[in-house]
């Protein structure tokens, strides 16, 4: 019985460490860029690694800069918010290791190369409004904690990753294996740009609870949550609502 109970802890400790050594590879899955010769990128200025954003540049006072989620391709979005947001010049963000920046995701090197971004859009826009999709959106609120933002829209966001994990993992001491918890209801009450919530029906990935609980976290009057009935995690952008809605054309219901 001893040596059986050994045998289980120790293949239950194997497991831990496993998942702490491989837990960036079940977060983030880096796509290749589609962009095509026309299409143009800039460098951020970070020191260690090669961070590029895909730009549709516009001139004027209005801009977007876009994170997306952890295994988008944000080059594939570039039409879809510029019909969106017309007026805006848009910037989007490729983490590191996806399209054609370098390096390796972190929340720490995500979160210090979205605020390297917003400093350069800001400094070329004096409105720049801020978009986080699912992983992204827990980038977007640490950007908008910390920065002057104009506008902040989460599509399908979380209140933390952590949470999320131990949800879904119950059997794993989550609090104690991982490294990026984007913990984004820390950073909610930080906010004071007008806030839109945008949440799928049927969202298979992100719990309704959790984006409740993040709402809860605003300040009053800072945030509104619009849904989208008929659609699930991936397919959200993909009603003919959601346009619309993102780019501010329809007015949210309050929650």
């Amino acid at each position: 019985m001893r040596l059986a109970l050994a045998a289980v802890a120790l293949a239950y400790v194997a497991i831990c460490v496993l998942v702490f050594f491989v837990q960036r590879s079940l977060i983030y899955f880096p796509q290749p860029s589609s962009l095509g010769d026309r299409d143009t990128t800039i460098a951020l200025p970070v020191t260690d690694a090669r961070v590029v954003a895909s730009v549709r540049p516009r001139p004027g006072p209005k801009a977007v800069v876009y994170f997306g989620g952890n295994g988008e391709d944000v080059t594939l979005g570039i039409p879809e918010l510029a019909a969106s947001f017309p007026e805006h010049a848009l910037y989007l963000l490729q983490y590191r290791s996806f399209g054609q920046s370098g390096g390796k995701p972190s929340e720490t090197a995500l979160v210090g190369d979205a605020l390297a971004l917003f400093d350069l859009a800001h400094r070329e826009h004096a409105s720049v409004e801020v978009v986080g999709r699912s992983l992204g959106s827990g980038i977007a609120i640490q950007v908008a904690s910390a920065r002057p933002v104009a506008r902040l829209v989460l599509v399908t966001p979380y209140d933390s990753l952590l949470a999320i994990a131990a949800t879904r993992f119950p059997f794993l001491p989550a609090s104690l294996l991982m490294l990026d918890r984007y913990d984004s209801s820390r950073h909610a009450p930080k906010v004071t740009a007008p806030t839109l919530v945008i949440a799928a029906g049927h969202d298979e990935v992100i719990p309704r609870a959790s984006t409740e609980r993040l709402l809860a976290r605003f300040g009053p009057g800072i945030a509104t949550l619009k849904v989208i009935p008929d659609a699930d995690h991936n397919s959200v952008s993909d009603q003919p609502e959601y346009g619309p809605i993102l780019g501010g054309s329809t007015v949210p219901e309050r929650r």
